[in-house]
């Protein structure tokens, strides 16, 4: 449930509302009075949602939206909390209404006239709600911004209530005639990107130190998002949720490019919020397709020295046969499970070197549980990043009096392990800095 809220918070909530209610109702009505200027205006439906019926009823799932919409900006915890629930908010809007005027849309079927209390809610609703700003959909946009906000709060009963309830409301887009199917997932598409714009457990991901770049990876990636966008264009109908996997290749892109591993946003549970985990689905099944293929046959964990192993991710199965009491996480793109153990994530982006301040923090991490039992050390393959962890650490524990012994030891381990040209600078630099001290 809802924790008490911070001192002081009210004003900012209630300016908060009054700002957000008038930037909203102000540009979705100027993007609605545009459109209806506009003689271009199309529209986007399949032949097959024809089917779709009209249920009045769901009139009142629909404009329940706007409860959880005040109620989210009232309680919302902390200052933090509400300044990065209103950026989204003030994100989603920026965007759907830009697309509005860029891509006009309007709904083409023509709804029958209807009676009683659900026909006034309609008639209410469509005194301000035109059949254009359709894609994509600001309600189902919303939505899920609205879901990820009161998901975090709501446990037990209340959870399953809020799931229920908040599917009746992406359905009502359809079951009022409000939207067309394509409509939604793009208002998905466009809510996902804002929560993964403004991250719960961080200030913004562009508020972060500037990354090496990876620009033969960015490009890689770069250049199958743009083919996935032409192909779903290109073939239209059901190719179109390649879209999907543009988006999350447009993060891989990003993350590669600009803002470093914190660009898949994995939380320090080893978990990643529901919906940026959904934003990234595709990719992170092409990525856990690929760690299969890699370590098929491999053990999944070896032994080094004293009570430290190193391996792959590690999964419940896992833990059933060897209780790790620690696991240290090199991994930036794969979730673990929820683990009852100590548990340290140190993102690094797959396929590059970790840092001389990630080998510190890695090194810290196995000291810390070093009298605990036994520690795992991982990453998607437990090929390379996990590597440079544990070499790091044992030169700097003296298990090997140089990089080559140290490299000699762990392959003995675990013969798999890949060390490059950029690992063995890495390392050559701490070598001289425990040389040093």
């Amino acid at each position: 449930m809802f924790l008490p809220r911070q001192t002081g918070l009210w004003r900012y909530s209630i300016f908060y509302l009054i700002v957000l209610s008038i930037f909203f109702f102000s540009t979705y009505g100027f993007a609605n009075w545009v459109t209806a200027l506009r003689s271009d205006v199309g529209t986007a439906v399949f032949n097959w949602e024809k089917q779709i019926p009209l249920w009045p009823w769901t009139i009142i799932p629909y404009w329940s939206i706007d409860l959880f919409y005040g109620f989210a900006i009232l309680l919302a915890r902390t200052k933090l909390e509400l300044n990065n629930l209103v950026k989204r908010l003030f994100t989603a809007q920026f965007i759907c209404i830009i697309a509005f005027l860029l891509w006009p849309l309007m709904f083409s079927f023509q709804r029958p006239i209807l009676d009683g209390y659900f026909g006034m809610l309609f008639d209410i609703l469509m005194g301000f709600d035109k059949p254009y700003n359709q894609a994509p959909s600001l309600h189902i946009t919303l939505l899920v911004i609205l879901w990820a906000f009161y998901v975090q709060h709501l446990k037990g009963w209340l959870r399953y209530f809020l799931h229920l309830w908040f599917s009746l409301i992406g359905i009502s887009v359809l079951t009022t005639w409000q939207h067309h199917f394509l409509d939604v997932p793009l208002g998905a598409l466009t809510g996902a990107i804002c929560v993964w714009l403004w991250p719960a457990d961080r200030m913004s991901i562009f508020y972060k130190p500037i990354y090496p770049k990876q620009w033969r990876w960015a490009t890689l990636y770069f250049v199958n998002m743009v083919i996935s966008v032409i192909i779903a264009y290109w073939l239209g109908g059901w190719a179109l949720w390649l879209l999907w996997l543009s988006a999350a290749l447009a993060i891989a892109t990003l993350s590669y490019g600009i803002i470093g591993a914190n660009g898949f946003q994995k939380q320090k549970s080893g978990q990643f919020e529901p919906v940026v985990g959904g934003l990234l689905l595709p990719y992170r099944c092409i990525m856990r397709i690929n760690s299969q293929l890699w370590t098929r046959g491999q053990p999944a964990f070896n032994h080094v020295v004293d009570n430290l192993y190193i391996g792959k991710l590690p999964t419940k199965r896992l833990f059933t046969l060897h209780p790790f009491a620690a696991v240290i996480d090199l991994c930036a793109e794969l979730a673990v499970p929820v683990l009852k153990t100590h548990y340290t994530l140190i993102p690094v982006l797959d396929m590059t070197v970790p840092s001389i301040e990630d080998c510190k923090k890695g090194v810290q991490a196995i000291d810390a549980a070093r009298h605990d039992g036994d520690i795992l050390v991982c990453c998607a393959l437990g090929y390379s990043r996990s590597a440079t962890i544990v070499l790091a650490w044992l030169l700097v524990r003296g298990f090997a009096n140089n990089v080559e012994q140290a490299i000699a030891i762990l392959k003995k381990a675990r013969p798999h392990v890949v060390i490059n040209d950029k690992h063995l600078n890495v390392l050559n630099q701490w070598e001289r800095l425990i040389n040093e001290k």
